[in-house]
C-alpha cells in the first residue's frame, strides 16, 4: 500500500486491513487475474481500489474500468475511490445509464484516468467513438454473481473485444459463489486466481436472523407498526414492482414516511430517495434486489424481507446491507404460516440461526409475550385525558366510536370491542307498515274478505 494511503486509513481510525484487502493486494499488484470471494461489507471496495490506483499514471488515458449492476452502486463506488484517487492525482469519472450523456461526453474529452460505469452505457459509449479502452490496464467486475448473466454477460464481452485483452487484468469481485465463477478461464480466456476469505473474515457484526408471521392482509399494518420501532431504520425488499407499488400507496395513505428506490425512477429521483434515507429522514426504503445491489447504507439497523427471497443467494446479499464493517444488525422476514414454513426449508442447509421475532410496545423481542394489552388511542387527543379520568371505556355505549385498541405484536390487529347499543322504545304505531297490514285484516273481518 502507498504511504499516503496508509497515511488516510490510520487517520480513518482504521487498525489493519480487512481480509480480504489483505488477501488481493500482492496478487493485484503482480498483474494477476483475481477471483475475490468476501462477505457483503467486509470491504472489497477498497480491496481493488488500492492496487488498482498504485498501478495508473496521471494523463495516460482511461486505464482502469469498473463496471457495477445498478447506477447507484457505480456512484457509490465512484465516490469510495475518488476519495482516494485525489491522492495521487487521478481523476475518477462515473458513467451510467440515466444521466446525461453529453455530459459525460464532455466529461470523457478530459481523459480521466479511471472511469466507473454500468454495462450498458459503457457499451454504447464505445459503440459511438466516444469512450477508447486502447489503454486500458484493468477491469474490475463488481458484483461479479450478478453481472455475469445473460444480456449483461455479452455486453461484458463486448466490452472485452474494444481492448487489448491479451494483456488485460481481471478483477471479479462477488459475496456469493455461482456457476460461472468457477468458469472465467473458458469465458474470458485467462487464468483467475481465486481468494476465497468467507470462511475466516469476521468483519460483520451480529445480526439477528428473525421472523414474523402475519397474514397477507394485516402485512401492511404490521410493516407500519414496525416503522415505529425505537432508532430503526430499515431496507424493504420486494419480489415485485406491482407489489412495491401497492405497498407503497398503502403506507401513504396511512401517512408512513418513506421512499422507494427503483429501476424505473429518473436518476434524481434515486438519488433524493438514497440521500433521505442515508440522512435518516425516512424509516423506510422500499427496493428491489437489483435496485439495491451493492448499496451501503452506514450502520444501517434492519433489512426487512417483505417477500420471500427466492433464494438463499438472494437472502444473503439482502441480509449483507445490515451489519456492516461490526455494527449489530437485524433481518426480518415476514410471512404467513406457510411462507415460513418454505423459509425455514430454503435456509435450512446454511449456517444463519433463524427464530421468531416479536413486536412488542416499540422494541422486537426473541421471548413472545404471555400475554399484551394494548393501549388506548383515540381519534381527538383531549379523550385521552378524560380516558385517564375513567370518563370513558371501552364499551361506553355513549362513545364507541371514539375509542379504538391498536395491538403491538405481530399478531391480527385486536378490533374494537363493540358497544351495546341501548334499543329505541317502541312506540304503538311506529312501523307504518305493520299498521298497514293490521288494517288490512281487520277490513277483511268486518266485510268477510
Amino acid at each position: 500500500m502507498l504511504d499516503v494511503f496508509k497515511t488516510k486509513f490510520a487517520a480513518q481510525g482504521f487498525t489493519e486491513p480487512s481480509p480480504i484487502q489483505t488477501a488481493v493486494a500482492e496478487p493485484m499488484a503482480a498483474g494477476k487475474s483475481v477471483l475475490g470471494l468476501a462477505p457483503t461489507g467486509s470491504g472489497k471496495t477498497l480491496a481493488f481500489t488500492w492496487p488498482m490506483l498504485e498501478m495508473v499514471r496521471p494523463g495516460e488515458g482511461v486505464q482502469a474500468l469498473i463496471l457495477a449492476p445498478s447506477q447507484e452502486l457505480a456512484m457509490q463506488t465512484t465516490n469510495v475511490v475518488r476519495d482516494w484517487a485525489q491522492l495521487v492525482d487521478a481523476k475518477v469519472l462515473a458513467i451510467t445509464g440515466g444521466a446525461n450523456v453529453k455530459r459525460q461526453t464532455e466529461k470523457l474529452k478530459k481523459h480521466p484516468e479511471v472511469v466507473v460505469g454500468t454495462p450498458g452505457r459503457v457499451t454504447n459509449l464505445i459503440a459511438d467513438g466516444k469512450l477508447k479502452l486502447g489503454h486500458l490496464k484493468l477491469m474490475i467486475v463488481d458484483e461479479a454473481d450478478e453481472l455475469l448473466t445473460d444480456e449483461t454477460l455479452d455486453q461484458i464481452r463486448e466490452i472485452l473485444d474494444a481492448t487489448f485483452a491479451e494483456t488485460l487484468q481481471l478483477g471479479f469481485f462477488s459475496a456469493t459463489e455461482t456457476k460461472i465463477l468457477d468458469e472465467l478461464p473458458r469465458w474470458f480466456g485467462q487464468t483467475v486466481e481465486k481468494i476465497d476469505v468467507r470462511a475466516i473474515d469476521q468483519t460483520q457484526g451480529v445480526v439477528r436472523h428473525r421472523t414474523m408471521e402475519v397474514g397477507n392482509r394485516q402485512r401492511v399494518n404490521l410493516l407500519k407498526r414496525i416503522s415505529r420501532v425505537d432508532r430503526l431504520r430499515a431496507l424493504v425488499f420486494f419480489n415485485k414492482m406491482q407489489e412495491l407499488q401497492h405497498v407503497a400507496v398503502e403506507l401513504r395513505h396511512q401517512h408512513v414516511n418513506y421512499v422507494a428506490l427503483t429501476s424505473n425512477q429518473r436518476q434524481v429521483e434515486r438519488e433524493k430517495a438514497l440521500r433521505l434515507f442515508r440522512q435518516g429522514k425516512v424509516e423506510l426504503l422500499l427496493t428491489t434486489d437489483l435496485a439495491a445491489r451493492g448499496l451501503d447504507v452506514p450502520e444501517l439497523p434492519a433489512v426487512i424481507n417483505y417477500q420471500l427471497p427466492k433464494d438463499v443467494t438472494t437472502y444473503i446479499h439482502r441480509s449483507g446491507r445490515t451489519g456492516r464493517m461490526g455494527a449489530e444488525g437485524l433481518v426480518l422476514t415476514m410471512g404467513d404460516d406457510h411462507d415460513i414454513r418454505d423459509f425455514k426449508k430454503l435456509m435450512a442447509e446454511t449456517n444463519y440461526e433463524i427464530k421468531p421475532g416479536y413486536l412488542v410496545g416499540y422494541q422486537i423481542v426473541d421471548n413472545k409475550p404471555d400475554r399484551v394489552v394494548p393501549p388506548l388511542t383515540f381519534d381527538h387527543p383531549e379523550k385521552a385525558g378524560e380516558a385517564a379520568n375513567g370518563r370513558h371505556r371501552v364499551g361506553d355505549a355513549g362513545h364507541p366510536d371514539k375509542v379504538k385498541r391498536v395491538a403491538e405484536t405481530n399478531d391480527q390487529l385486536v378490533k374494537p370491542a363493540k358497544a351495546e347499543k341501548a334499543m329505541p322504545k317502541k312506540h304503538k304505531g311506529h312501523n307504518k307498515h305493520s299498521k298497514k297490514k293490521g288494517m288490512r285484516k281487520k277490513n277483511r273481518d268486518r266485510f268477510g274478505k
